[in-house]
């Protein structure tokens, strides 16, 4: 027969009988579509014997005063950076635990305040400057030298960045972003570049745990493998540890993806990424990484529930 899971005070059991001792975990799990990489976390979930409820992000409308979802924990995986952001902010003050928090996704979301989050935690980090007008983003770049990366403070997969080589092409670049005029163009983050001989790393951080990493490799300079990077095996070194794990408490901890650059400064940390694909990283580092992923939003689930029957208890008292 097939093992099944038994759930009692919170713990799983496994058993070779279908049975539930209390009411299994209810997770929810918000999504825009159905990628590779939620196929394999639905395929997880229902391992574990658990309630899935499944939230299309296209579909859903949020009373700010009327909760309308019951569940123990949300584990967010939306691709619109917009919707889930707000989406965690309610379910967040509805009191819902989410994976990752608002907060994380928030501050992970934004590349300047993953920067600043970044300095404040005094995790290194390539050299960042903020300017908001083109006069003083080319005061800014020229100061810090030719070449500087631009880059737009919210984005993904590597778009919209540009290698700045020269005044020139700084300044068709700025005047491209003024007359583009929308609110992600309003201010410069001009980022110091850095020679990576062509490869990068991206380590995953579960719970505080630098669970394995791969090498993105590419003879261009941007290296994503959504731009076409090679993913390799990166054996986990103290230093990539201890810097992934920085970088993670940094912007609030959770399920992140943190990039890192090998430098003769050490290892910098280039962004922090809060709803990560790892499709590519699961055959190529051994690591079952749905897995534990679902490990870490069940514990979630089961502590938000302990604290909602305490809370419950003592109103009962009260």
């Amino acid at each position: 027969m097939k093992p099944s899971v038994l759930w009692t005070w919170g713990f799983c059991i496994y058993s070779t009988e279908v049975e539930f001792v209390g009411t299994p975990l209810n997770i929810a799990i918000l999504m825009s579509r159905v990628r590779v990489e939620e196929k394999l976390l639905l395929t997880e979930l229902e391992k574990r014997g658990v309630a899935i409820q499944r939230i299309d992000d296209r579909t859903i409308n949020l009373d700010l005063e009327r909760p309308n979802l019951d569940c123990d924990v949300v584990l967010e995986r939306a691709v619109n950076h917009l919707r889930a952001l707000y989406a965690l902010r309610i379910y967040n003050d509805w009191g819902i635990p989410t994976v990752n928090t608002y907060d994380v996704a928030n501050t992970c979301g934004d590349k300047l305040l993953t920067s600043a989050a970044l300095a404040r935690h005094n995790v290194p980090s390539p050299r960042t400057v903020i300017a908001f007008t083109p006069e003083s983003a080319l005061e800014a770049i020229e100061e810090m030298g030719y070449p500087v990366v631009l880059k737009p403070a919210v984005g993904s997969w590597g778009r919209l960045l540009a290698k700045v080589n020269d005044r020139d092409a700084a300044e068709a670049l700025l005047e491209h972003k003024v007359t583009l005029g929308s609110f992600h163009h309003g201010a410069f983050y001009i980022q110091e570049y850095v020679e990576k001989g062509g490869r990068d790393i991206r380590s995953f951080v579960v719970d505080d745990e630098t669970i394995c990493a791969i090498y993105r490799a590419s003879p261009h300079w941007i290296t994503n493998t959504a731009r076409g990077g090679a993913a390799s095996n990166c054996p986990i070194t103290a230093e990539i540890d201890e810097v992934s794990r920085a970088a993670a408490r940094a912007v609030g901890g959770g399920v992140v993806a943190v990039d890192l650059f090998e430098t003769e400064r050490g290892m910098l940390v280039n962004e922090v990424n809060y709803t990560m694909e790892f499709r590519n990283s699961i055959d190529t580092t051994g690591v079952n990484i749905p897995a534990r992923i679902v490990d870490y939003v069940i514990k979630v689930g089961e502590a938000g529930r302990a604290r909602a029957e305490q809370n419950g208890r003592v109103a009962t008292l009260a």
